[in-house]
């Protein structure tokens, strides 16, 4: 076993590795950006080296740097994580060459597996199904089309080279085949410099289930069972759970002797997934599955095999590449009860899911048990930058029946307290009382379809029931600029009720409260966090964020038409110029933070008067962006 491993990460995923190398006396070498100099993982870890900039393309993606980081602090091994160098062929060569070994698998079988034509022509070959589509190398307009037309639509065009949901298209009328294959292959060559596409008949109603695979480097290959992934929004996972509900015992086999025999076809060695889509049209329990991809690393939903396997998958990635055999023949894994994982997100769904930064001020959860599991790599605080995925956490649940672990999940999340930023924390919850969730009716539609019932009008927004609690809270002195009745700012009277008038602001509305103290008893557990001039409410699962005024400040200066970035980014377009004279909701600008791009629109009609900014230029939080005089203001 190794003495010593470098880990080629950050966050979530660099602390759960030190947390086994820890139990297996494995010493840990973090490594490090200028964000991250004082994250949790450098903490964890037995020592620290600093490898660049903060954005990834001069820090985590630096092969060479990390390299010589493992060279310089004696690692004998290099952890890759997932993301970053996870699936890059050149790194696991040149660790090879550099006499580091690379825990994953061999650079062969990254290649083999980069490419998703090249990888289902080898699955086709090794007989696992494939998705019934074009592949080949004529990429002419007139050659695509037919072939769409003769695999019937809809059709989805997906770069050779894409993954994370970028660069796929779906087609579903021939009109509109030429526009959108055109924006796929622009999308390819931007985001990995490969303009290729396949072609595949779209599953109007799919399943994503994927088997964790495990092989090494004595011939042996076995399978640690299913997790379904279907719950997804844009292509990017939201819930992933262990086993997959409502498939057939037969099912179950097959689907995993086709990922072993899929891991087999290219000598697999380490951890990996074979992702399957599942046509669930004409039901579940005995649906066609056809193989989608290969991921060559460990995924980011693995706890959900380690919750229902009982076994550290992080432990056997360690000895396998080490040289060791694997821990367990196939009939020795079993399944033991079922799994829950959602990622918590720095994020707001009800402004189309826009990513948030900031420094996370509390961080706790009420309702932690032995079911319950966190992985994070972030601690009260720590800071949610705009450089890397916002995820803060990922929350794990077990129980021995499905519904039990969803009754876990739900209690975990309504007893999570984090404030600082929006998370998706109330989406998540909403997704767990949702009756066909509940009743198992997956496919990847389901966040789509149920839209409005996950995020209402009023998400995030207090109900009169928030407002009452709220009230009783201030009421009780919980504001130090308005307990002090000499000091507060309402009509209060000598010789009359003890009437009090509260101001809360919220997702930009102002609340009022005002009530007697002696009728404003509100007998409902919520719990409450203030921050500064933030009050967090956490109700049965639902978040509401609201500010109170600042009583100090003068009040001066209308700012409705000065806009600044909420958050570090790049700018993307620019649609107007100084001087145009605007209308109210406008499109002025985009702007891309965490790889979402985000449309400023005009909070008023009026004239430009500023705008600092230009197409690529790279903004701070709180730049000015666009200066609006008002059309009233004159």
């Amino acid at each position: 076993m190794f003495k010593k491993i470098l880990i080629a990460n950050r966050g979530e995923i660099a602390c759960r590795i030190i947390e086994t190398c820890r139990k297996m006396g494995v010493v840990t070498v973090a490594v490090y950006s200028d964000a991250d100099a004082r994250a949790r993982h450098v903490r964890m870890a037995d020592e620290a080296v600093h490898i660049g900039a903060s954005p990834s393309s001069k820090s985590y993606l630096r092969g060479e740097v990390i390299l010589k980081a493992a060279k310089d602090s004696g690692a004998e091994a290099i952890h890759p994580g997932y993301g970053f160098l996870s699936e890059n062929a050149a790194f696991s060569d040149a660790c090879a060459k550099a006499g580091i070994t690379f825990i994953g698998p061999s650079a062969d079988s990254i290649r083999a597996m980069g490419l998703k034509d090249r990888a289902k022509d080898i699955m086709e070959a090794a007989g696992v199904p494939i998705v019934p589509g074009y592949k080949g190398e004529d990429q002419d307009l007139k050659t695509l089309a037919a072939e769409a037309k003769k695999i019937g639509y809809p059709v989805l065009i997906k770069a050779v080279a894409g993954g994370g949901g970028k660069g796929m298209r779906l087609v579903e009328d021939a009109k509109d085949f030429a526009d959108l294959l055109a924006n796929c292959q622009r999308e390819g060559l931007a985001s990995f410099g490969n303009a290729h596409v396949l072609l595949e008949k779209y599953i109007t109603k799919p399943r994503h289930i994927e088997v964790q695979v495990f092989g090494d480097n004595h011939g042996h290959v076995v399978h640690l069972f299913e997790r379904d992934c279907s719950l997804q929004r844009r292509h990017q996972k939201v819930v992933e759970e262990a086993p997959a509900p409502n498939i057939s015992d037969k099912m179950r086999k097959s689907i995993g002797d086709a990922a072993v025999k899929a891991a087999k076809a290219i000598n697999y060695s380490g951890a990996g997934t074979i992702e399957f889509i599942v046509d669930v049209s004409n039901g579940d329990a005995n649906a066609p599955f056809y193989f989608m991809e290969m991921n060559t690393r460990l995924q980011v939903e693995h706890p959900v095999t380690e919750m229902i396997t009982e076994q550290d998958l992080v432990e056997w990635q360690l000895r396998v590449a080490s040289g060791e055999k694997l821990p367990l023949a196939q009939k020795d894994i079993a399944i033991n009860g079922h799994a829950f994982e959602v990622r918590l997100y720095a994020e707001d769904p009800a402004q189309n899911f826009m990513p948030q930064t900031g420094r996370v001020t509390h961080f706790s959860n009420d309702a932690l048990n032995d079911q319950m599991r966190v992985d994070t790599g972030i601690e009260a605080g720590d800071s949610v930058t705009a450089f890397y995925d916002p995820m803060i956490a990922k929350l794990i649940t077990h129980g021995q029946t499905r519904d039990e672990a969803a009754k876990a999940m739900r209690s975990m999340l309504e007893g999570l307290n984090i404030c600082g930023l929006n998370t998706n924390q109330e989406f998540l919850h909403n997704i767990f009382v949702h009756p066909d969730f509940l009743d198992a009716q997956l496919d990847t539609g389901f966040i789509p379809r149920h839209e409005d019932a996950l995020i209402p009008d009023h998400y995030g927004r207090p109900s009169e029931g928030d407002l009452k609690i709220l009230h009783t809270y201030l009421m009780q002195g919980a504001d130090e600029g308005q307990n002090d009745i000499w000091g507060a700012h309402d009509n209060w009277r000598m010789c009359g009720d003890v009437y009090r008038k509260f101001t809360l602001n919220c997702r930009g509305e102002t609340y009022n409260l005002h009530t007697n103290s002696d009728k404003n008893f509100v007998p409902e557990y919520a719990s409450i966090i203030k921050h500064d001039r933030t009050i967090t409410l956490f109700n049965n699962g639902r978040v509401i964020r609201a500010e109170l005024p600042d009583y100090n400040s003068d009040g001066a200066g209308d700012t409705s038409g000065r806009i600044t970035a909420s958050m570090p980014g790049r700018i993307v377009s620019v649609m107007a110029k100084k001087g145009d004279v605007v209308e109210k909701d406008q499109p002025l600008l985009i702007m891309e933070s965490m790889k979402v791009e985000i449309t400023i629109r005009a909070g008023c009609g009026g004239t430009i008067e500023d705008l600092p900014i230009a197409v690529n230029d790279q903004v701070s939080d709180g730049a000015l962006l666009v200066q609006i005089t008002a059309e009233d203001a004159a």
